[in-house]
């Protein structure tokens, strides 16, 4: 009976592994005749490592920030931008409509994401008392500036004249410099400089944008562009 047992159970088990050994034979034949191909696996975009994803284009922003007047703002403020690694491109501070309160203008460049994150942190500043960006607003916007050029008994009456058409102030006079006083937008701040830049510009100081919202509610700088387009 084992010896039965036996020689069936081998019989059995030799039946077993050449009917396995087929299958594999079969599918080893299968795998290289018919490849299967996975179409691979869907990816949702939106769980995709922000390295994989266009980043969006930067633009500068304009933040208006009221305050109060008290000693150590400005540094609580700079302090922020330096330990969350903001750039601040112009800064212009000064007395507000209301006592005790001040404005703080400025600029500074980043997607809406990084604005987004900076009021936030703005807002837990204690002193500050609101952030707003005027951006996308419709606005009233002034920098003044100082520019000191080299200027030679040929040369100046052609500076003066590139002056008058920027509406530009001569505020100071030497043998071999004048120096201009320009208030405008910074679109026109940056064209003077191309301007007069040719004749060697010495110095320049800025005092960095300041801005008002528009009560009429017009964007010229919108008007401006329709302008250029239809001529």
């Amino acid at each position: 009976m084992n010896g039965c047992r036996s020689d069936g159970f081998k019989a059995g088990t030799f039946g077993i592994v050449l009917r396995f050994a087929s299958f594999a034979t079969y599918r080893e034949s299968a795998l290289v005749l018919k490849p299967f191909t996975s179409p691979g696996p869907m990816v949702n975009p939106s769980i995709l490592p922000s390295s994989a994803v266009a980043p969006q284009q930067a633009i500068k922003h304009t933040l208006s920030v009221l305050v109060e007047d008290e000693a150590g703002v400005l540094s609580r403020i700079a302090g922020l931008f330096a330990r969350r690694g903001f750039n601040i491109e112009s800064l212009a501070v000064g007395p507000a409509e209301t006592s005790g309160i001040s404005r703080i203008t400025m600029v500074v460049p980043g997607d809406d994401a990084v604005i987004e994150q900076l009021t936030k942190q703005l807002y837990k500043l204690i002193n500050v008392l609101k952030v707003n960006d005027v951006t996308d607003t419709p606005c009233v916007e002034r920098e003044l500036m100082l520019l000191k050029v080299n200027a030679t008994s040929t040369s100046r009456s052609e500076i003066i004249e590139f002056a008058q058409i920027f509406r530009a102030r001569v505020v100071d006079v030497s043998e071999d410099s004048l120096t201009l006083e320009v208030v405008g937008d910074p679109g026109k701040m940056v064209a003077i400089v191309q301007v007069l830049n040719r004749f060697g510009i010495r110095e320049i100081a800025r005092t960095g944008k300041i801005s008002l919202p528009r009560e009429s509610g017009v964007n010229t700088e919108y008007l401006k562009s329709l302008e250029r387009k239809f001529q």
